[in-house]
Order: C-alpha cells, then sequence, then structure tokens
C-alpha cells in the first residue's frame, strides 16, 4: 500500500557517520543474547541490585533454575507467564526462565487494582503468575475467576545484601510479619510456591526448546489498558531481538562488556523492557536495577555507579534536576541519555546542558514497535524538539488522517505509519484490532506528526486525543502551548468532551502557579488572544495535579472519564417515562 509512495528514504543521509542502512539480525531467540553475554563475559555484572552484583553466568543459571522449575509445575511452550513484579533480580531471572521454557512472559504492573488485574490475567489466559509479596493479595483476590493454577511468590528481601535489608526501608520484622500473613492465609494452598523454591533446583543447564524466533512470542505487553477492553501487543523474540539490535547498530561509541543502565523506568513497560534490559544484555552491560522511583535514591545510584546510559522520561530527568541532593557534575557520568514516551522541552533540554548533560537524544516509539522506531542522532547532529530519524531498516510516512492511502508531502500533518522488523505481530486475541491496525507489514501508529524534508519526525498529539469542534480538528498540545505561556498556569491538559451541539468542547485542566492564581475569565482572554475562537476551551478546571501513567505521562482518558462521571452526577438520576 504505503511501499509504492516511499520517498529515497532521506533520513539516512542525516544519520551518525558510521551508523548503517541495514542491520544483520540473527535468527536467535532473545535467551540467545544471555547465552552470549554469559559465554564472553562470565564474571562480568549483569545485575546490581542496592549493592549487590549478579553476574552473566549466574544470571544464566538462576534462569536455567527457574525453567526447570516452571517445567516441574507444568508449563508447557506456548503457555502465558505473567509476570507481577517491580524492577529486581527476580523479573529478570522469570523473564529470561520463561523465555527459555518456550514459554511467553506477560508483564503486569504491580500496583493495578483487582479489577485491572483481572482484566489482563482473563485476557491473556495466564496459568502461572510471579508476584511480589505486596501485591499478593491483590492477585490472590482475583485469581480463581483469572484461572491462576500456580501463584510463585517473592520479596524485595530475597536478593537484598543481609546487611542491606534496611535500605528499603523496611525493617526485618516487618518483612517477616508480610510473609507470615501470606503463609497464614494459604498454608495448605499448593498453588502457592515461594521463588526461593524454584531455585533450589540442581544446577545444570537448560537447553533452550527449539523455536522459529518469526513466528514464536516472546512476550504479550499491555497497552491501551485504561480505554476499556486492555490490547495485549504480540512481540515475537524476532521483534526484540530486532529492536535491540537497531539501538546497538545507532549506539556507534557502544562498549560491550563495559557499559552501565540506570534501570529507573519499569520493566513491566516496554521502553524500559528494551532500553533497560534487552538491549543492555545483548552487549552485556550491567543494568542498576531501581525497584521504584525516587529522586535522593537515583542520585545517589548515579554517584555510587556512574552510569553510562540512562534511559529516562521527560519528567523525570526534571525530578533529578530538582533533587537537592544533586551535584554539579552527577550528570556527566551518562555517555546517552535515552529520553522518550513524552514530549522533551526547550526548558529539560537547557536544564540539562547547563549541568554538563551530553549525549542526550529523544526518540520515538511504541508498544507494538518493540518499541523503538525513530531517534535523534548522536554525536551533535540531535534535533531534539523532533523525536529524531527512523532507525535502520525502519521505514515511515506521514498519511492523511481521513485518506490514509494517501501520503502526504514533507511538512504535510497527518498520521505516522511506520514499518520494519520490530513491528508487532498484532494484538492477542483482537483480530479486528490487527486488521485496523496492520496492513502489510505496515503500522499505522495512531499518533499524528509532520516528517521535515530531511526525514526528521515531529509526534503533534495521539489521534484518540484529536479534538472535533463543529467539524473543525483542534489538536490538544496546540491549545496546552498556548496556556503554558500565561505565569499562572503551572501545568494543563487539555481534552475533548461530547458537546450535543457542536459534536465536542474543549476542557481545560489547570495546575495553576502557586504564586499566581488565576481566573477562567482571565485564561479565556490569553487563549483569545493566541487562538482560534473554536480553539478556545469552553471551561477552565483548576487542579491541584494531574493523572499520570507510570511513566509520568498524563492519562487524558482519565480526565475525560472523571469529567462525565461529574455530569452524570450533575445531571442526577434518569427519570422514568
Amino acid at each position: 500500500m504505503w511501499h509504492s509512495s516511499l520517498r529515497s528514504s532521506p533520513w539516512r543521509q542525516w544519520y551518525q557517520p558510521g551508523v548503517p542502512r541495514e542491520v544483520d539480525i540473527p535468527d536467535v531467540p532473545v535467551t540467545r543474547l544471555l547465552d552470549d553475554a554469559a559465554d564472553r563475559y562470565p564474571r562480568n555484572p549483569a545485575l546490581i541490585f542496592f549493592g549487590r552484583r549478579i553476574c552473566y553466568r549466574d544470571l544464566r543459571e538462576a534462569a536455567d533454575r527457574f525453567a526447570d522449575g516452571l517445567h516441574r509445575l507444568g508449563v508447557q511452550p506456548g503457555d502465558r507467564v505473567a509476570l507481577i513484579l517491580p524492577n529486581c533480580p527476580q523479573q529478570v531471572i522469570a523473564f529470561f526462565g520463561v523465555l527459555r521454557r518456550g514459554a511467553i512472559a506477560v508483564q503486569h504492573n504491580p500496583l493495578y487494582t483487582e479489577e485491572e488485574m483481572l482484566r489482563q490475567l482473563a485476557d491473556c489466559g495466564a496459568r502461572v503468575a510471579v508476584v511480589l509479596d505486596r501485591s499478593y493479595t491483590t492477585v490472590e483476590a482475583v485469581r480463581a475467576r483469572a484461572g491462576l493454577e500456580h501463584v510463585i511468590v517473592t520479596s524485595l528481601a530475597d536478593f537484598l545484601p543481609a546487611t542491606r535489608r534496611l535500605a528499603l526501608r523496611l525493617p526485618l520484622v516487618q518483612m517477616q510479619r508480610r510473609r507470615a500473613a501470606i503463609t497464614a492465609d494459604v498454608p495448605h494452598d499448593p498453588g502457592v510456591v515461594p521463588f526461593k523454591e524454584l531455585q533450589r533446583a540442581p544446577t545444570r543447564r537448560v537447553r533452550q526448546l527449539p523455536l522459529d524466533p518469526s513466528r514464536h512470542l516472546a512476550a504479550i505487553q499491555y497497552t491501551g489498558g485504561t480505554e476499556g477492553r486492555p490490547k495485549g501487543a504480540m512481540l515475537t523474540h524476532r521483534n526484540l531481538v530486532a529492536n535491540a539490535c537497531q539501538q546497538h547498530a545507532w549506539d556507534l561509541d557502544g562498549r560491550p562488556g563495559e557499559d552501565v543502565t540506570l534501570a529507573v523506568l519499569p520493566l513491566f513497560h516496554s521502553f524500559g523492557l528494551m532500553s533497560c534490559l534487552v538491549a543492555p544484555v545483548m552487549t552485556a552491560g550491567a543494568v542498576v536495577l531501581l525497584p521504584r522511583y525516587d529522586g535522593d535514591r537515583v542520585v545517589r545510584a548515579i554517584r555510587r555507579y556512574r552510569p553510562t546510559i540512562f534511559p529516562g522520561v521527560p519528567t523525570l530527568y526534571e525530578q533529578v534536576l530538582d533533587s537537592p541532593r544533586l551535584r554539579p557534575d552527577d550528570l556527566r557520568s551518562p555517555r546517552i541519555f535515552i529520553c522518550g514516551a513524552m514530549g522533551l522541552s526547550q526548558s529539560t533540554i537547557d536544564r540539562l546542558t547547563e549541568v554538563g548533560a551530553r549525549g542526550l537524544i529523544n526518540c520515538y516509539g511504541l508498544t507494538e514497535a518493540s518499541p523503538a522506531v525513530t531517534a535523534n542522532p548522536l554525536g551533535g547532529g540531535a534535533r531534539n524538539l523532533t523525536v529524531g530519524l527512523p532507525l535502520p531498516m525502519t521505514d515511515a510516512v506521514i498519511v492523511d488522517q481521513d485518506e490514509p492511502t494517501k501520503v502526504l508531502p514533507p511538512g504535510g500533518t497527518g498520521e505516522v505509519v511506520v514499518r520494519g522488523p520490530q513491528v508487532f505481530a498484532g494484538y492477542w486475541n483482537a483480530p479486528l484490532a490487527t486488521a485496523q491496525t496492520l496492513s502489510k507489514g505496515w503500522l499505522r501508529t495512531g499518533d499524528i506528526g509532520v516528517m521535515d524534508d530531511k526525514g526528521f519526525i515531529t509526534i503533534v498529539d495521539r489521534q484518540r486525543d484529536m479534538i472535533k469542534v463543529s467539524g473543525f480538528t483542534v489538536s490538544p498540545s496546540e491549545v496546552e502551548k498556548v496556556l503554558h505561556r500565561h505565569s499562572a498556569v503551572h501545568e494543563c491538559a487539555v481534552v475533548g468532551v461530547p458537546d450535543a451541539r457542536r459534536g465536542e468542547r474543549i476542557i481545560a485542566h489547570v495546575v495553576e502557579h502557586p504564586a499566581y492564581p488565576f481566573s477562567a475569565d482571565e485564561l479565556r482572554r490569553h487563549c483569545e488572544r493566541y487562538l482560534s475562537h473554536y480553539k478556545v476551551p469552553s471551561e477552565f478546571l483548576p487542579r491541584t495535579e494531574l493523572p499520570r501513567n507510570m511513566l509520568g505521562k498524563v492519562v487524558r482518558q482519565r480526565l475525560r472519564d472523571e469529567f462525565a462521571a461529574s455530569s452524570a452526577q450533575r445531571m442526577g438520576p434518569a427519570r422514568s417515562g
């Protein structure tokens, strides 16, 4: 469809010199990356967790033990195994152990509510779940309805050095009480297994079960779960290996066996999974695992371990910059800051530059693409107000939103459509959604963007967030940029809500600056000065904070849902006729 309209891939001439146009992608399972690292650098640290170091040889052995334990629990190739864990050694061990067994890793946020957890567990049909003790009660409450046969329970303390068990501010007696509570709740349930028990199996190499990397799934990553039915993106072994190879090819200064990646991003998110686990393992780098974000702890980790790669999001970088513990030279050790998931502002760029941070590259990706699609060039060619250029072996076009077969010329604003070896196999149990998203290898991202004549892409908005007012299309980000120009606006988010007369009307949710309180009339006059009348919000609602996901992105759907609920309450119960 779109391949015939591709221009001559103008972005390639703007690659950093030495970055290849094509990448050799080995036809191997993801576990081969771990095997190769363990063979080449057996004693190098693979994971660092509050001072405890696990070398590559020991990580492979632990993953083999876990795979053997899954076999004893009856897990078969193709079975789904739910991982409900924060960043910790058990998450990494379980991930590679599941894949070694030929099963599929399905990752979930351990902070999910019962409803959210049940929805995803039931959808993927997981037989086994690996759960942090803090999340056990949530999983136990939905276990029967979700059809889980076994629940493997672990604690963060299981892999902490004895001298560091207080590092998480969890007194040992509290941990013992927590474990006792779990044991008391299910003392005779054979379906509950301590994680440690699966690590007591006899040490032996467990062979990777034969599989076709291009067809067999490695992971199901859920996306869009806040908007009705969750969609599980099916990622094959080749998808993940390909994206790791693409990122490795982009980084010409990569140092196999020497790089240190700071893993603050959650590994259960596709961004964290690739940039903080799969890609580092491919180059046998060390991964510093932090189970949750804490500004002071991040700064201490940077100072102690001197990471060379720091994947993050703008809000994370801002919080690190705001930490009173940050010293002027703390952010000079990373040679790359991989920034993604949301728009990067000039203010954040300037603040990082002021403290001597180098190698900042703004990137773009989505779960359905494993996730990386574009990146800014390293070596001084970054244009970080854009999301950069398509990665090697990645094609991208901008198509008309109303006529998606029409490819727009440079400068045209439309939907971003991409193709490459990292593009997923479809949505789990959702053939209609798959057909609407995939066409002959091309992925309709649902993101609105513009490509310049050099191939640099700027993301404007999500298609589902665009607002239709009286037939006119309004970009929320355009209105938000205008609002941000008012000194009273600290943060804001703009959404569209149903309107009987105009189709939709615009609502602005505003967090005011503590020193500059605002009035709705004042903000309306401000918007009228810079925006067409149909783009001016009809309401300005004050808030103390905006709802965000684990990566710090504003969840506009939650704002829409809250507004709908409050409107229903104002209208009162429906009258019977």
